[in-house]
């Protein structure tokens, strides 16, 4: 499945959402009760948050390339092809309980899903841990999809993904893996957009998120 097949995807639900409004009117909900730690700046948060809300979804498919890539060319395809096959499932083959949630709404809970497993094999890699591949911009993202998709049900969520780490690399093996041929490919100009999209994807949305209150 490739990049193109998944934004198409998303772009059958912009459409949807042009002429429905519904994801739109639900941004308008959360933007009223956001937690503190959350600053909206501007006399349109919904705005803001609904465009944080399509970027981030946009970003899901090009993140999946972007690690089955440095990956191959690594050599180590066959250890990342579990993550990648999973976080494309989110979208293709979506679970029961997924399919029920359509839309611009649906979307980003898959997108959620994907960039938090993204996340969880980051975080349970020794080498890619220790090389700071990962801003901690993706990690305020991460959490402000949390609360824009609401709990308890982003909890249950966090969960499930839980559950999929511990099937795709749920022993000691995976974390003392020598990943550094990933790391020396991540680090190099393909990785480098992706960073910088991380680091103004909220500033450019005129949101800031403070890490330690409320989360």
């Amino acid at each position: 499945m490739t990049p193109a097949v998944l934004l198409n995807i998303i772009d059958q639900a912009r459409r949807q959402e042009a002429h429905s409004g519904e994801f739109l009117r639900q941004m308008r909900a959360r933007a009223s009760a956001l937690p503190a730690s959350i600053t909206v700046d501007g006399y349109q948060p919904a705005i803001s948050l609904f465009q944080f809300a399509v970027e981030y979804i946009e970003m899901a498919p090009r993140l999946i390339e972007c690690v089955e890539a440095c990956a191959r060319e690594a050599g180590c395809l066959e250890l990342f092809a579990p993550f990648v096959e999973a976080a494309t499932r989110y979208f293709t083959q979506p679970s029961e309980l997924l399919a029920r949630h359509e839309g611009l709404d649906g979307l980003l809970i898959r997108a959620y899903l994907c960039h938090r497993l993204m996340e969880e094999m980051y975080e349970n890699n020794r080498s890619i841990r220790s090389s700071r591949l990962v801003d901690v911009e993706a990690t305020r993202a991460n959490l402000l999809a949390h609360q824009l998709i609401g709990e308890p049900f982003s909890n249950e969520l966090d969960e499930s993904i839980t559950v999929t780490m511990l099937q795709i690399a749920g022993t000691p093996d995976y974390y003392e893996l020598d990943l550094d041929p990933f790391v020396d490919q991540a680090q190099h100009a393909a990785w480098d957009w992706m960073r910088e999209y991380w680091e103004n994807l909220l500033v450019r949305n005129h949101i800031r998120l403070t890490l330690g209150n409320g989360f």
